[in-house]
């Protein structure tokens, strides 16, 4: 009997100890998220209010695509930049003066490399460059960044949504090279 309490007693207060603490650490953790849910919330509205709206809604639609095409590029991930180049073409067709973006964009669909895909990228960004320069933007702000190294130090520039630079010419390699040189408002 005292060998059954010896084993019994030291497990019972190892599993009351847990109990309790797991309990007290649940509490902890549920508040920190709701706090954490709550900041994530914040923040994303923060995001949304600062979202860049351009003033034409089909080159605003393009230019979605386009984000997603450059974050694809940057992630030197070239599916995801085809099926995003996919929709920029098809959504470009719909644009007066969008030829050269959607014939760049079924460069980057047809491309069997990331560098080729990244080649056509240039001309797609900066037609869209020019595209959105002319149509204007109804709110928020987006930025022109440069990378002087890509192609052989010919350089090679893109828009972003964010002053942050994270370069879709050398992606993991180079994910931080380049500057904003223009702001488009």
């Amino acid at each position: 009997m005292q060998h059954l309490l010896k084993t019994v007693i030291p497990f019972a207060a190892a599993l009351i100890i847990s109990s309790c603490g797991g309990n007290s650490s649940s509490e902890n953790k549920a508040g920190t998220t709701d706090s954490h849910d709550h900041a994530a919330t914040e923040q994303m509205q923060s995001t949304a209010s600062s979202t860049p709206v351009l003033k034409n809604d089909k080159l605003n639609a393009v230019y979605q695509h386009y984000i997603h095409l450059t974050t694809a590029l940057t992630n030197d991930d070239m599916a995801e930049a085809k099926v995003a180049a996919n929709a920029i073409e098809a959504g470009a067709k719909d644009i007066d003066g969008a030829n050269t973006i959607a014939s760049a964009a079924s460069k980057i669909t047809a491309a069997s490399g990331i560098e080729a895909q990244r080649a056509a990228y240039e001309t797609l960004s900066n037609n869209m460059t020019a595209l959105i320069k002319k149509e204007g933007l109804s709110s928020g702000e987006l930025y022109v960044a440069h990378c002087p190294m890509a192609f052989n130090d010919k350089g090679a520039s893109w828009i972003s949504g964010s002053k942050e630079i994270r370069n879709p010419y050398f992606g993991e390699k180079m994910l931080g090279c380049g500057e904003v040189q223009e702001t488009i408002k």
